[in-house]
Parts: C-alpha cells; sequence; structure tokens
C-alpha cells in the first residue's frame, strides 16, 4: 500500500507547477490537497523554507494574498541576473517572467544617464540598472511603504550607494513626483491603468529622451494602442518609435508589452 503512494506522490509532483523565489517555494494555486508526503519531499527536493500559494494580488500597491502550506517565513533574498533582491511575498510581488526584460533594460542605459524609475517597487528595474550601467543617478519612486522599505534595503545589500548616492528613492505618487525631474530616461514598468501617469514621465524627459511604457493590451491591437497613446500625450512633441516588444501573456488574448519611444 505504501509503495502504492509513493508511485502517486511522484507522478503527481512531476506535473505539479511552480517557481523558486529565493529559498521559497511559490505552487501554482491550482494546486490542491496536498498530502503531507507531496510538502515533505517538495521541502526536501527544492531545498525551500517554506511554501505558499498566492491567491491573487490587491489593489493598487499589488499586495500579495497568500496561503502558507509549510513553513511560516515568507521573507528571502532572490538572486537574478547577478542581483540581490530581498522581500517579503506576503508584502511584496515578485513576476519572475520579467527577467529577461529587466536585464535588457539595464544594458539600453548609456553611460552618465539620469533614469526615472516612476514604478519601483523593491528595486525590480533600477537596482540591475545600477549594477550592469553607468548610469550617473537613479531616482526611484514607490507608492507602497512595504516595497519602499525593501526598494531601500536592496541598495545596502548590492551596495550600490557605497561611494555616493546613485539611487535617490522617494516614496509618494510618481504622478506628482516625476514633475520634479528633468531626465534622459523614464521607466514606467506597472501595468495597471500606466496610461494615467503618461503625461508625468513624458514632461519630464528631456528632448531627445527615452521612455520605456508597459501595458497589458489586446494582442490585435499591441502595435498601435500603446504607441497611439504615447504620441496623444506627447502633443506637439516629435515622438519615434523605437520598439514594441511581447513580455509575456497576460491573460487570454492580452499581452504584456513595452514600447520604447524617442520623446524630442
Amino acid at each position: 500500500m505504501l509503495s502504492i503512494i509513493k508511485k502517486k506522490i511522484r507522478k503527481k509532483y512531476k506535473k505539479m507547477k511552480y517557481k523558486k523565489i529565493g529559498n521559497i517555494l511559490i505552487l501554482d494555486k491550482k494546486v490542491k490537497n496536498l498530502l503531507k508526503e507531496e510538502i515533505d519531499k517538495l521541502l526536501l527536493e527544492e531545498n525551500v523554507k517554506t511554501i505558499i500559494q498566492i491567491n491573487k494580488i490587491e489593489g493598487v500597491i499589488r499586495k500579495p494574498n497568500i496561503k502558507i502550506i509549510a513553513g511560516s517565513d515568507s521573507e528571502t533574498i532572490h538572486k537574478e541576473n547577478d542581483c540581490l533582491f530581498k522581500l517579503d511575498l506576503a508584502k511584496v510581488m515578485w513576476s519572475k517572467g520579467n527577467s529577461h526584460e529587466r536585464l535588457r533594460l539595464a544594458k539600453e542605459v548609456r553611460d552618465d544617464e539620469v533614469v526615472l524609475d516612476m514604478f519601483a517597487g523593491i528595486g525590480y528595474f533600477s537596482i540591475p540598472i545600477a549594477v550592469h550601467s553607468k548610469a550617473s543617478k537613479i531616482y526611484s519612486v514607490e507608492i507602497n511603504p512595504e516595497s519602499y522599505y525593501y526598494l531601500n534595503e536592496n541598495i545596502k545589500l548590492n551596495k550600490i550607494n557605497k561611494d555616493y548616492k546613485r539611487i535617490e528613492t522617494f516614496l509618494g505618487d510618481s504622478k506628482v513626483i516625476a514633475s520634479k525631474f528633468k531626465v534622459d530616461r523614464v521607466l514606467m514598468g506597472y501595468v495597471k491603468t500606466t496610461h494615467y501617469y503618461l503625461e508625468s514621465g513624458i514632461n519630464s524627459l528631456k528632448k531627445g529622451g527615452i521612455i520605456h511604457y508597459h501595458e497589458t493590451v489586446p494582442e490585435k491591437i499591441m502595435h498601435t494602442r500603446p504607441i497611439n497613446r504615447i504620441k496623444k500625450i506627447a502633443g506637439s512633441r516629435e515622438v519615434e518609435l523605437i520598439t514594441t516588444r511581447k513580455i509575456k501573456k497576460y491573460s487570454p488574448g492580452v499581452i504584456h508589452v513595452v514600447v520604447d519611444a524617442k520623446v524630442f
């Protein structure tokens, strides 16, 4: 009887969908009714301290609603693209599917540029930019106090400001704070209602500056709606489309895209 149970566990384990963030395992929310033996196998073979499921992401500050399956500590340190990210998965979100884009953007930044990250979170983009580029200054704005705390922790963890203050952080609404700056490059990496912040982002750009605008959009209009929104807000300023890139599938028929555009 025991061998039959073990075979069922092995079969179910192989089909199980999950991802690892640091030493925490996030199970797909469709995984139900795990046996103790299955949980123990996951903890041992994946070498993790905690197993959770994320039920949903709530509100403007994108706070996760989680269920702890095993363990108790939801704080971890995750390594990605030679950067370290400290976070608490019960308090802030992490999108593993954006890994390539975070590194790509960091490598786009030119020497001595001034960069504005309007939705900095825990430093998803600001940290890689600081680690992999020679940007002279990065202004990182975040509205969620929990994310803001970890943003500053991650600056320390990656020893970014040890010589001088390359990343300057601001707690508050980027729609208001962005107007304080004139920068070479603006990053708008938040996909929910981001177009409401476009005016603030574009107004903070120097002539010939570049905007990286993220949006979720029906696939059929991914090459028209995002860039048209930028052009409409830019008004009399000339806009040159550099590229429109798919990041990932967001939902059936809807794509997460990023538009890179130069604004004169």
